[in-house]
């Protein structure tokens, strides 16, 4: 997946434009390394001020990945094949010049409530201009309560946004025991309300996989054997959608949907 993530740079840089002070290349065209990603959905821009602000400023900027099994990186073949893995060797090389330090803070088997409880010591004590949070899913498996962890999420955005920092929540994946859950859209639909009303970004691998299954590519094909999580080319695939919405992030495209606080 490296020769890929490099490949992908590539293309990228290949594509450059030049963006006001920052000078960021563009957002990556399609895949140009193996495995083949499908090429993604329209997705919302995610509005990212705090790190688009270091990055001008010439400052290190650090990304904290925040979450659990599918931020750890579970059922990927080795830690340089998880997302945040290949996230920090796409911006790398999408972003020559700048520093931006990449920070997996994930725990497999952890969902809202125990995220919020170390988010001093994982996020806050590392400085970041941006967090993705990826949470929900053990939330959706283990039956937990929506409200409850409406409230959960919604106090720990707003937590992390008083510190500087831009939120983006990562929704779940589309496999097949997720997806067995009735419980998975409820928590789906909380994470994009949750957006909403905070002026959080929003990753939606939901929407992610169901543009890669219209392209010909079904969930199954990014899903490891335990039928849960990702696979090696579904965590690069995914790296690849969330670099590519981080770079136009940081050219200043505008959200596909206003977000209100």
């Amino acid at each position: 997946m490296r020769r890929a993530a490099r490949a992908w740079a590539l293309a990228v840089r290949a594509s450059a434009l030049g963006v006001m002070a920052i000078g960021l290349t563009a957002a990556a065209p399609a895949w140009a390394g193996e495995p083949q990603c499908p090429p993604d959905p329209p997705m919302p821009a995610l509005a990212l001020p705090h790190l688009r602000a270091a990055l001008a400023a010439g400052e290190p900027a650090v990304i904290v990945a925040l979450g659990s099994s599918s931020t750890e990186g579970v059922m990927a073949s080795g830690p340089e094949e998880t997302y945040p893995a290949e996230l920090q060797d796409m911006l790398d090389a999408a972003l020559p010049g700048r520093s931006i330090r990449v920070v997996n803070r994930g725990i497999g088997g952890q969902d809202a409530h125990r995220e919020v409880a170390r988010m001093r010591p994982d996020v806050l004590a590392l400085h970041p201009q941006m967090v993705i949070w990826q949470v929900g899913a053990n939330a959706a498996l283990n039956g937990a309560d929506p409200l409850a962890f409406r409230r959960l999420v919604t106090a720990g955005v707003s937590r992390m946004q008083a510190h500087g920092i831009d939120v983006v929540l990562m929704d779940n994946q589309r496999s097949p025991r997720l997806l067995a859950s009735p419980e998975d859209a409820v928590f789906d639909r909380a994470l994009a309300e949750i957006a909403w009303h905070t002026g959080a970004g929003l990753f939606s691998r939901d929407r992610l996989m169901r543009g890669w299954a219209r392209a010909g590519d079904p969930p199954g094909l990014f899903i490891a054997v335990d039928s849960l999580h990702h696979n090696d080319r579904g965590y690069a695939c995914v790296a690849h959608a969330l670099a590519g919405a981080i770079v136009t992030g940081l050219r200043g495209g505008t959200p596909e949907v206003s977000a209100r606080r």
